[in-house]
C-alpha cells in the first residue's frame, strides 16, 4: 500500500528539515504532502527550495490553522493510507511500519498511536498537558465508548477512503477531537499501538495550550449531537 504522509508546518524553521529527513528514511512506499501554514520565519524559503519527487510542498497565503492546513493535504492524498505528521521531532516516524501494519492486514481502518498505554508508567496529573489529555481521553470514551488510552495523539492514521468521506470542519486544533467524534459516530473501531515521544517544551516551540484543551472538549461534547 502507499502511504501519504501530511505534515501541517507553522514556524518550524529549526526542525523541519530533521523530520523530512526522519521521514525520507522510513523505507516504505510513500508521498509526502507538506502544507505550509503561512509561516512567518524561514520555514517557507527552506520548503521552497525543495526539489524532491517524493514531497509535495503546499503554501498556504496566509495563517489558517493545523486543522485547515490537514484539510488541505488531504484534498493532495494519492495514497491508500494517510498519517497526520507533526513538523516537530515529539514523534518518531520509524513507528510508522507498526502502525500502518494493522490497516495493512484488514485489521482495523482507524489506528492511534497512543503515547500512553494502560500498562505503562504515566505522567503526574500535576502535569498540565497530561491532565488535559486525561480530560479529552475520558470524554472520548464516555461519550463515544472509544475506548482509548491517548485521544489527542498526533499520529492518527486512517485508510484513505475513510478520512476522505469524513465532513470535517476544523481550522485549528480542534482536527484531533473533531475526527474522533466522526470516525466514532461512523462505527469505525480505533486501534491503538504504542509509539514512542519526545516532549518539547514551550521555549522550545510547542505551540498548544490549556485553552486549546478547553476547546477540544467543546468539539467532543458539540459533536456528539451534531453532524
Amino acid at each position: 500500500m502507499k502511504i501519504s504522509v501530511i505534515i501541517p508546518v507553522y514556524n518550524e524553521e529549526k526542525t523541519i528539515l530533521d523530520i523530512i529527513k526522519a521521514v525520507k528514511a522510513v523505507k516504505l512506499n510513500k508521498e509526502i504532502i507538506i502544507v505550509d501554514d503561512g509561516s512567518k520565519d524561514n520555514t517557507r524559503k527552506i520548503l521552497s527550495g525543495i526539489k524532491d519527487r517524493e514531497i509535495k510542498v503546499i503554501l498556504q497565503p496566509r495563517n489558517f490553522g493545523k486543522g485547515f492546513a490537514i484539510r488541505t493535504g488531504i484534498k493532495k492524498v494519492t495514497g491508500d493510507i494517510i498519517i497526520i505528521q507533526d513538523a516537530d521531532l515529539e514523534y518518531d516516524p520509524q513507528d510508522y511500519y507498526s502502525l500502518v501494519k494493522p490497516i495493512e492486514e484488514g485489521k482495523a481502518k482507524v489506528v492511534y498511536g497512543t503515547r500512553f498505554p494502560r500498562d505503562k508508567k504515566r505522567p503526574s496529573l500535576f502535569n498540565p498537558y497530561f491532565l488535559a489529555n486525561r480530560i479529552l481521553t475520558t470524554a472520548s470514551n464516555i461519550l463515544y465508548w472509544a475506548r482509548i488510552s491517548d485521544e489527542p495523539t498526533c499520529y492518527k492514521i486512517f485508510k484513505a477512503d475513510v478520512l476522505k468521506n469524513i465532513n470535517l470542519k476544523c481550522e485549528r486544533f480542534e482536527f484531533c477531537p473533531e475526527v474522533t467524534a466522526k470516525v466514532k459516530k461512523q462505527g469505525y473501531k480505533i486501534y491503538e499501538v504504542p509509539i514512542s515521544y519526545h516532549p518539547r517544551s514551550v521555549k522550545e516551540g510547542k505551540k498548544i495550550k490549556f485553552k486549546d484543551a478547553i476547546e477540544a472538549f467543546w468539539v467532543l461534547l458539540k459533536y456528539r449531537f451534531v453532524d
